[in-house]
């Protein structure tokens, strides 16, 4: 058996050979009886990910971007030719831990929860009609079931679906209260995106708090573009009222962008073949973000409708519209609220709530503050502003009763810039010798046949307590009689031939008692690399590498 020498003897070795060239240090290793078999774990750092080069079908620069793999098999697939460049002088059964970052989050199990279906509980959902919100003595469970089965009528196994919805704080007051209400850029994806004219990269784009329409690059441009919302069910509803938060500026013309309503219009379809009407207002005097008066909107009482935001700009007059939210409204229940999540996840017919996962809400950032810099300026995290640096306290303080191994998926908002612009997020938090600690992603890689493939190898060394569970195993079995007592009194394996010799074969047998004793639910293809303590003569060491196999433990081929 080959015995686990690090890397030390691999400097050892470069020092000794003083200032041959590189070939000739390859060379000499290469002609080693003993190759050099080393182990490692390290953490990928901003400069090996921009050195990482895309074997994918992705963007190239995706890995120096992001700092990240998209999931595992990517990097599974990334890593050896790395990893081969690294530790060009080490041989089969060297073995390197790699600590990296995943897109959606870490662990890989926390993309179940960052790529769940949302939906967002509108008026209509609610038990109480106008109230936009459960009031405090109505239970959210039923209902939220109820929405369950009307919005996804044909889950499939395994679906996980992200609820939210607000609650109110204390008992609400009789007032305007939302019938329909959007927020960017949350609900950015929800809406239709229709260029009719003028370059696609300009017009309507997403903000890290809002959606911005410009035609100015450099100069004004021609352009339109049209933002239109999901259809809008107002049936039942009276006395309604429009609201929006937005900011106008450096407007000429001011028929280049308007707020339009149509009662004929089918999503997908061309905007132009339907009838809209204008809301109108005042487009003067939203010289920062102001949140409007309530503007009549009872012409739409019980109507079915599509609001379109329509962003227009020429040549010589190019403004800027950044709209923030709107609300269609009506006499209904107001006060304070909370936001509030729930996963649900589909399995064996029916929808059961998930436990131990927390959805970060707008409250939420904010009270890891709002300045710049902080989580609450834009209610995200982001490269400058890092999860970690924030959410132990945060937990600590929302959480204070955590026991020991407590576990929490914590789901948040991620300013990730560029063209990808605020993603979701997640990983797991512990609660770990009274803190939470975020959970890090690892592959162990194993060098064989001069290939680095990811490998579930665990390095272990006999105990005290191993010993003397293979005596208590062995003893009175037949043919092992003079091994058993030889290592009951030495704590050691004889391989000096003779009586109480251990063969390879009898070792073997010790370790399928040691391994089923410490590892007694190990799967089907778990590696071990064992160390053991021998006589050969003189104290020595022997490594045995065995895998689990049809339930056995077995020699590694």
């Amino acid at each position: 058996m080959k015995r686990i020498v690090y890397l030390l003897i691999a400097i050892s070795a470069i020092v000794s050979i003083g200032c041959n060239p590189v070939e000739d240090i390859n060379s000499d290793l290469a002609e080693q009886a003993e190759p050099i078999i080393g182990t490692d774990e390290f953490t990928l750092t901003s400069d090996d990910y921009a050195d990482l080069v895309d074997q994918g079908d992705g963007d190239p620069d995706f890995y120096e971007m992001f700092e990240a793999f998209s999931d595992v098999d990517d990097a599974k697939v990334i890593l050896p030719p790395f990893l081969a460049d690294k530790y060009p002088f080490w041989g089969d059964g060297s073995s390197v831990t790699v600590i990296f970052n995943l897109f959606d989050g870490n662990p890989e199990d926390v993309s179940a929860f960052t790529g769940a279906d949302v939906y967002n509980l509108g008026s209509g959902d609610y038990p109480t009609s106008n109230s936009n919100a459960f009031l405090l003595e109505e239970d959210p469970e039923m209902t939220l079931e109820d929405v369950l089965a009307s919005q996804f009528g044909t889950p499939t196994d395994g679906q996980v679906v992200r609820l939210g919805y607000n609650r109110f704080t204390q008992a609400p007051e009789v007032g305007l209260a939302s019938v329909y209400e959007v927020a960017f850029p949350d609900s950015y994806d929800d809406f239709e995106l229709v260029s009719v004219s003028g370059p696609d990269a300009l017009g309507w784009t997403v903000g890290s708090a809002n959606v911005q329409g410009s035609g100015f690059d450099g100069g004004a441009n021609a352009l339109e573009e049209w933002l239109i919302s999901p259809g809008i069910d107002l049936t039942g509803e009276s006395g309604l009222s429009f609201q929006i938060t937005q900011e106008i500026d450096f407007l000429g013309d001011p028929d280049l962008i308007d707020i339009l309503i149509s009662t004929d219009y089918t999503t997908g379809s061309d905007p132009m073949m339907a009838t809209w009407t204008a809301l109108p207002f005042d487009k003067t005097i939203y010289g920062s973000l102001t949140t409007s008066e309530d503007f009549d909107f009872s012409a739409y009482d019980g109507e079915s409708i599509h609001v379109g935001l329509k962003y227009s700009s020429t040549d010589s007059d190019s403004p800027r519209w950044r709209v923030q939210d709107f609300a269609i409204r009506t006499t209904g229940f107001s006060g304070s609220t909370e936001s509030l999540s729930a996963y649900y996840k589909y399995s064996d017919g029916s929808w059961d709530d998930v436990d131990g996962v927390y959805y970060l809400s707008a409250a939420d950032y904010d009270s890891m503050g709002e300045s710049s810099g902080q989580p609450g300026r834009f209610d995200n995290f982001s490269g400058s502003t890092l999860p970690a640096n924030y959410l132990p306290q945060f937990l600590n303080i929302t959480y204070p009763f955590a026991q020991e191994e407590d576990e929490l998926f914590v789901i948040y908002r991620f300013f990730q810039g560029g063209d990808v612009g605020t993603v979701t997020k997640g990983n797991l938090y512990t609660f770990t010798n009274g803190e939470w600690v975020p959970s890090i992603s690892s592959l162990q890689f194993g060098l064989e046949a001069g290939i680095w493939v990811p490998d579930n190898t665990i390095r272990y060394t006999l105990t005290a307590g191993d010993y003397a569970a293979v005596v208590s195993g062995l003893t009175g079995v037949a043919g092992f009689e003079a091994a058993v007592g030889n290592l009951d009194s030495f704590g050691n394996f004889s391989r000096t031939g003779g009586s109480t010799n251990w063969s390879d074969e009898m070792i073997l047998t010790a370790l399928n008692i040691v391994l089923d004793n410490l590892n007694p639910s190990a799967e089907e293809g778990q590696k071990y690399i064992v160390t053991v303590a021998t006589w050969a003569p003189g104290n020595s060491t022997e490594d045995f590498a065995v895998i689990k196999t049809g339930g056995e433990w077995i020699y590694q081929e």
